[in-house]
């Protein structure tokens, strides 16, 4: 096992971290699919208002790839279909029947051993809808199926706040993610197993662990991970998978079916019961939150982590990836004599607040305290920066069009953590800035 010290990066003392208590939540009337939140897809609809579908019926495909497929989480009649703005499918809504239907899979050949061939594998996943959860660095694409690459990543652990904990979601499920390990393992040459120094061994769970690290957010993130274990240029292409998805691979490749469970955190200091809640890919937000809301009319709803997810509504879904909802304040509103307070109860990067040296979690907003500047140099998004990068310097390159300056300066390394708008002192969105950027390199480059 290997030991790893991330130094940078920050700790994110905000409160509201969910409790170890988990529920099942019941069983929804609706359920829905969200194409538009996924990147880079061309979606390709298979199905129209009022078919039946089943459990790993065929929704769409992605035309890149028309053997990649997204299918159906819920049993009964497709809904509706809604369309944003240049016809983008934003919502593939599904009112679930009492049947609850599975399309079988043929999984035999994969029982017994665990030497599989693995064109057979990353065929049977394409099938099943399963391959979606491999992504691929740099660019956090789904994975390429004709690339090999020599390593994969498996993220146990989320240091960013308010997300699932593996002691839950691999609680009774530590056969299951076995599973999962043993068919990835034909995939590529290395499976790296990454989790937390202080991540308690569950059952023999400890023992698949290949990577351990200590240091606060993003250390957990599979682009830190590379960054520190890579040799040359040519590893920067790997694939990786979230800890709970790997649960779902290895309950497909287990029962014949499209897995549709999902341990999902509820979160955030607005949340009145911070907890878990077991239950299904495209759960109506509503049901995760009706009646767990402090206050309905200051709270901004987040799925998918603070740093790393979106504003939602209730009357949307949980999307293909995400495994939270956070409840925090919208804030923006003026604080009388604000500049003398010494800010011992405000998070903040800054020394320059007494905050500083409070070690409790904190309550945040998502007010950003300030209206945007020009760029002073403090190089406070360098101090933090876990990849080593200088995101100021490649700031200004992409401000001036010089793509490669900006490339020479890591731009591709960035593992959009989000700590460099977050402690920016002029209120610039570094992160969106490279995200945006990384995504039209790689399609102009596709």
């Amino acid at each position: 096992m290997i030991l790893l010290n991330i130094k940078k990066g920050f700790d994110l003392k905000i409160e509201g971290s969910p409790l170890p208590e988990l529920r099942e939540l019941k069983k929804p009337a609706f359920v829905a699919f969200l194409p538009e939140i996924i990147p880079f897809i061309k979606p390709r609809l298979l199905v129209k208002t009022g078919d039946m579908v089943r459990i790993g019926s065929t929704l769409f495909i992605d035309k890149r790839n028309p053997d990649i497929k997204f299918l159906s989480p819920g049993s009964g009649k497709i809904e509706t279909i809604n369309y944003g703005p240049r016809r983008v499918i934003k919502e593939i809504i599904i009112k679930l029947d009492n049947k609850e239907e599975f399309v079988e899979f043929d999984v035999n050949k994969f029982s017994g051993n665990n030497e599989y061939n693995r064109d057979d594998i990353i065929k049977s996943m394409m099938d099943g809808g399963i391959w979606p959860f491999i992504r691929e660095l740099p660019f956090r694409d789904i994975a390429v199926p004709d690339f090999k690459p020599q390593v994969l990543i498996v993220s146990l652990d989320n240091k960013e706040p308010f997300q699932p904990d593996p002691q839950v979601y691999l609680k009774e499920e530590i056969n299951l993610f076995k599973t999962g390990i043993s068919i990835l393992k034909n995939l590529v040459k290395d499976v790296y197993v990454h989790s937390s120094k202080d991540f308690i061994n569950i059952d023999m769970a400890d023992n698949l662990v290949t990577h351990k690290f200590s240091g606060s957010y993003p250390a957990d993130d599979p682009g830190v991970l590379l960054h520190r274990i890579r040799k040359d240029p040519s590893e920067n292409r790997i694939w990786y998978i979230n800890g709970q998805d790997v649960l779902l691979l290895g309950c497909f490749f287990s029962t014949g079916r499209y897995p549709v469970k999902r341990t999902v955190a509820l979160a955030g200091s607005l949340a009145k019961k911070r907890m878990y809640f077991n239950t299904r890919i495209g759960v109506p937000i509503n049901n995760l939150v009706e009646g767990r809301i402090a206050d309905e009319n200051k709270a901004r709803l987040i799925a998918g982590g603070i740093f790393r997810g979106y504003a939602a509504s209730r009357e949307s879904f949980l999307g293909f990836y995400e495994t939270s909802v956070a409840l925090l304040p919208e804030g923006g509103k003026s604080e009388t004599f604000g500049f003398l307070r010494a800010g011992y109860d405000r998070p903040s990067y800054s020394k320059t607040f007494l905050s500083y040296f409070n070690r409790l979690p904190l309550t945040t907003d998502c007010s950003l305290h300030g209206e945007e500047r020009a760029c002073v140099n403090c190089g406070a998004c360098a101090k933090v920066c876990p990849v080593d990068i200088l995101p100021q310097f490649a700031f200004k390159s992409l401000v001036a069009a010089d793509i490669e300056e900006a490339l020479s300066h890591g731009m591709l390394d960035c593992v959009d953590c989000g700590l460099c708008s977050y402690v920016c002192t002029s209120k610039i969105d570094l992160c969106g800035f490279f995200k945006k950027a990384k995504q039209v390199y790689y399609k102009d480059k596709s």
